[in-house]
């Protein structure tokens, strides 16, 4: 599928070569999106790739007076890449590194597609893309479609605040630690869900299903599922779909009307 504008902003690690397929060895220590970018023009030479020097401001990390300044900075240029995208991927390291980006693209309405790795499960979700003239409704028990304005996010189900996960984490719960195979899975069905997305007539605001036989959500490629929970343990995977919830600390409207109010003062108060 043909992605024409690719944007990174972190650097190539030595554990990335093995399960990232643009890179190898000597790309190791390098930017990701310049690497990427040489890359991905060999396949396609009209490709579009810019690196961006970012960190994103995450709850639970401390942000002191000194730093404020450069957090905005980051707040406002994370922003700026978020309007100008058709489409935004979350594939970072952490749980808190996942807010703000969440935050803001559902206040933007933009099609969110997360993917997250354990050592041998991943995730692959879509964020329900909010139609705020409607009400959230209460989720129906037995109900077997749910409208893509009413799809949770992935902090739809946390029963606590994002903080700090990196504190006291061993080596095999970091994201780093997984099976190969796992990363280039997790990638193929993202970029999959995302063009399924994509042409479907309601685009992020599809529906998702738990009917497995009912056809009649599906885009021209088929299915377009909330969730795609995979397990390579035993190499099956299930596609649940959960839906918005009203306090959610990432998603709900009242996150998102103190962050229009307020814009980039609302999220370093938040973290």
């Amino acid at each position: 599928w043909y992605q024409r504008r690719v944007r990174e902003t972190v650097k190539v690690s030595y554990s990335n070569p093995v399960r990232q397929s643009l890179f190898n060895f000597d790309d190791c220590g390098k930017p990701k999106a310049e690497t990427a970018a040489a890359r991905i023009k060999q396949i396609n030479p009209s490709a579009e790739s810019r690196g961006v020097d970012l960190s994103i401001p995450m709850p639970g990390h401390p942000v002191s007076k000194l730093e404020e300044e450069k957090v905005k900075e980051n707040i406002t240029l994370l922003e700026d890449l978020i309007d100008s995208a058709d489409v935004v991927y979350l594939l970072t390291d952490t749980r808190e590194s996942r807010w703000l980006p969440t935050l803001m693209t559902s206040a933007k309405h933009k099609i969110c597609i997360n993917s997250a790795l354990g050592f041998d499960t991943y995730l692959v979700m879509r964020h329900g893309v909010k139609d705020e003239s409607e009400v959230l409704e209460a989720p129906q028990i037995g109900a077997s479609t749910i409208s893509g304005s009413q799809l949770g996010c992935y902090f739809c189900n946390d029963v606590v605040a994002p903080g700090d996960s990196t504190k006291d984490r061993t080596l095999d719960q970091m994201c780093t630690v997984t099976r190969p195979g796992n990363a280039f899975v997790a990638a193929s069905l993202a970029v999959e869900l995302m063009v399924s997305v994509l042409q479907h007539p309601l685009k992020g605001q599809a529906p998702a299903t738990l009917d497995l036989n009912d056809e009649k959500q599906d885009s021209c490629l088929g299915r377009v599922p909330h969730q795609i929970r995979g397990f390579l343990a035993h190499f099956s995977s299930v596609q649940p779909a959960s839906h918005a919830f009203n306090k959610c600390t990432a998603c709900c409207m009242e996150v998102i009307s103190r962050y229009r109010e307020k814009q980039n003062g609302v999220p370093v108060g938040g973290i």
